[in-house]
This record gives C-alpha cells, sequence and structure tokens, in this order.
C-alpha cells in the first residue's frame, strides 16, 4: 500500500508544473509534427493515434448522448468502426456523428492547454487512463495490440524518461493532434468525391439534417482549424513570450 508520504509524492509529481520549454524544443516539435502529418509513409504509421481519438469521440459522444455502447473496433489501414444503440436519428445520433472528425483536434486543445501550464506529467497520465478506458470497449485482436502499444509508449515515458525528453514527447503528441485532425477532413472529401465513401460520417448527418454532406465537411474543417490556432497560440506561449509578445 502507498504511505501518505508515497501518495502525496505521487500527488506532487502529477500536478506539479515543470519548467517552460526551450522555445526552439516547441519550434522542432511542430516541424516535426507537421512532416509527419505532411508525409506519406510516417503519416500511414501515425495515423493510427488520429483513429483512436477519431472512434473515442464517437464513443464518449455515444455515452454522454444515453446511447449503448457495444464496441470499438481499429483496423490495421487506419479505418475504425464504433457500434453503438439507439434512436436511429435525434441529436444523440447526431453527435455521435458529429464528435468523430472534431475529437483528434479537440484532444489536441485539451493537451495544448495542459501544455500551457507546463502540466506534462499530468498530460501523460491523462492519456494512459483514456486509452484504458477505451480499451475495455476494444472488440477486435489489432485494436487491443493499438491501444496497448501506444499507451504502453505513452507510460514508459511518463515513467522513466527524463523531463527533457517528456517535453519533447508531448509536445510533438500534442502538435501531432492539433495539425493531424485537419488532414482527414480533406482525405474525406477526397474519398467522397470518387463515390469511395458513400456512408461516411458526413453523408449520415445529411441523412439525419437538412444540411448536405459537403455543409458537414466544411463545419469539421472550420472547428479544426480554428481549434489549431489556439492549440498553436497555447503551444507557443514560450515562443512568444521570449520574442517579448507576451509577457
Amino acid at each position: 500500500m502507498f504511505s501518505i508520504d508515497g501518495l502525496s509524492a505521487l500527488w506532487d509529481k502529477l500536478f506539479s508544473a515543470q519548467p517552460d520549454p526551450p522555445p526552439l524544443l516547441v519550434l522542432v516539435t511542430a516541424v516535426l509534427a507537421l512532416a509527419v502529418v505532411a508525409t506519406r509513409l510516417p503519416w500511414r504509421i501515425a495515423r493510427n493515434a488520429i483513429t483512436i481519438a477519431h472512434e473515442g469521440g464517437h464513443a464518449l459522444a455515444a455515452l454522454l448522448t444515453g446511447r449503448r455502447l457495444h464496441g470499438i473496433r481499429l483496423h490495421s489501414d487506419t479505418s475504425g468502426l464504433t457500434l453503438s444503440a439507439g434512436r436511429p436519428s435525434g441529436p444523440g445520433m447526431i453527435l455521435t456523428l458529429l464528435a468523430g472528425y472534431l475529437a483528434p483536434s479537440l484532444v489536441g486543445l485539451a493537451g495544448a492547454w495542459l501544455l500551457g501550464g507546463n502540466r506534462i506529467t499530468l498530460l501523460l497520465w491523462v492519456a494512459v487512463v483514456l486509452l484504458l478506458a477505451m480499451l475495455v470497449m476494444i472488440r477486435n485482436v489489432y485494436g487491443v495490440l493499438s491501444l496497448l502499444v501506444t499507451g504502453g509508449a505513452v507510460l514508459a515515458v511518463s515513467w522513466y524518461a527524463t523531463p527533457q525528453v517528456q517535453a519533447a514527447f508531448a509536445w510533438t503528441g500534442v502538435w501531432f493532434l492539433l495539425l493531424g485532425g485537419v488532414r482527414p477532413v480533406f482525405e474525406l472529401q477526397s474519398l467522397r468525391s470518387r463515390g469511395r465513401m458513400p456512408a461516411s460520417d458526413a453523408d449520415q448527418m445529411a441523412g439525419l439534417t437538412p444540411f448536405p454532406a459537403l455543409f458537414w465537411v466544411g463545419v469539421f474543417l472550420v472547428v479544426n482549424l480554428a481549434v489549431l490556432v489556439v492549440g498553436a497560440l497555447l503551444l507557443a506561449g514560450p515562443i512568444l513570450t521570449d520574442a517579448g509578445l507576451i509577457s
């Protein structure tokens, strides 16, 4: 069992603020994340993290709107599927569909807010807890392996890595979520325009609302770009401070 001192030390480890990162680290991690998002093979590998957030968004929205969550499947082609039961129409279904393409960017924004307060360790541990919670609902082997590998990597960094490595890992990951939340919207529209994704989230929402699918694709894009701007301002705090633009 943990002693009082041990719990106090753990509490301090989780909630204490780390020192401001060097401005160069913030810039380098942003460039690294952008390179991953913009290049084919690294994006193909790292996109699994976006899919995890996407399906997690569907699942959380389903639970919050009173739908019954049956399970989540993650596939090796970076696609995923979240199954829930409830009314086939109405606000609950619409919000569940809406959440998928917005979730990676919104998770990135939450991470940027924590990093803006230099809560690096807290961010990493929250990520591990969320991945473990999602693991309970995974219904295929590849999905289980994806979450275990991702969660294990985050846990290892949070427990064993130096503060400098933790900072680089956290900033890169959050930049990646913010930037990586935008690219799938363009991929979605590209597939739709070629008739290869007729049952996309946007098309399903078009069938439930008066607005066409292209409208919902635009909503995904506008929201994610706005979140990217806000998140970038939060993450770029050390650079702006160093430049004397903010105090």
